[in-house]
């Protein structure tokens, strides 16, 4: 049921996760003693087919810096996917950057990255504010949420054209026994999110061993990897990590 060829965004915020380990404190992003380049990854990845670069700037900048989100908006040449909180001040701040999409995403002070959907049936208001205002801008907007049938239905009331499917529950189950009941969760959110109109595309925990059922999902237009293509990279490099990442979800 997928015509066309999965896309495939590159997340890079855990390059800049390496970074921040040891200067944090720099006042820099890039050149002299600070590495690695988060944006000099993003290149490679572009090189070696990633369609889009994903990063999260995030409210506390645990990983991707402003810094970062301004080189990649200059440098990359396919499509920059800005991952933010659903707050007044991100609004602002991607309507001056203008990204080409934004992904609203929950986010929570004590969590090591994002986990779960964000709730758009509890803030169909805030939601449904910023998801106008990037209409207005010209900037695609998608909503990062669990594969439930109420989410999934409000999402496509709020006039959000793309939803990205939190695919989470699957990947922390897939050596489980849950395996089975979480992908066909997948799957009927992916046919439900497809029937309401909305494009489909999905990303969390996806690696090179589920990517081989992730990518039988219907409807799936892209997905977004980066902790395993970056931990993958540190043993090939990153443009041989994109290139077997793109071969798998081909099923080659």
């Amino acid at each position: 049921m997928n015509e066309q060829p999965i896309l495939l965004g590159v997340n890079i915020d855990h390059v800049a996760t390496l970074r921040q380990a040891r200067y944090r404190g720099a006042n820099r992003t890039c050149g002299e003693m600070v590495e690695p380049d988060p944006v000099l990854v993003a290149l490679l990845a572009e090189r070696a087919g990633a369609d889009g670069i994903t990063v999260h700037l995030r409210e506390d900048r645990r990983h991707i810096q402003e810094e970062d989100v301004r080189r990649l908006r200059q440098s990359i040449a396919t499509r920059l996917n800005l991952e933010m909180a659903c707050t007044p001040e991100m609004r602002e701040y991607a309507l001056k950057l203008r990204p080409d999409c934004v992904c609203l995403v929950p986010e929570g002070r004590e969590e090591v990255t994002t986990e779960g959907g964000l709730d758009v049936v509890g803030q169909m208001k805030r939601v449904k504010e910023v998801v106008d205002a990037m209409r207005e801008a010209g900037i695609i907007t998608s909503l990062f949420i669990e594969p439930d049938p109420e989410q999934i239905d409000i999402a496509a009331e709020l006039g959000s054209p793309l939803v990205e499917l939190h695919t989470g529950g699957y990947a922390n189950a897939y050596y489980t026994d849950r395996r089975h009941a979480e992908f066909d969760r997948l799957s009927e959110g992916c046919q439900r999110a497809h029937d309401a109109g909305l494009v489909v595309n999905a990303g969390h925990g996806i690696d090179y061993v589920n990517i081989a059922e992730v990518r039988t999902l219907p409807y799936i237009h892209e997905l977004n990897i980066g902790h395993s293509i970056v931990s993958r990279s540190l043993s090939t490099g990153i443009e041989e990590a994109v290139r077997e990442m793109k071969a798998r979800m081909r099923g080659v």
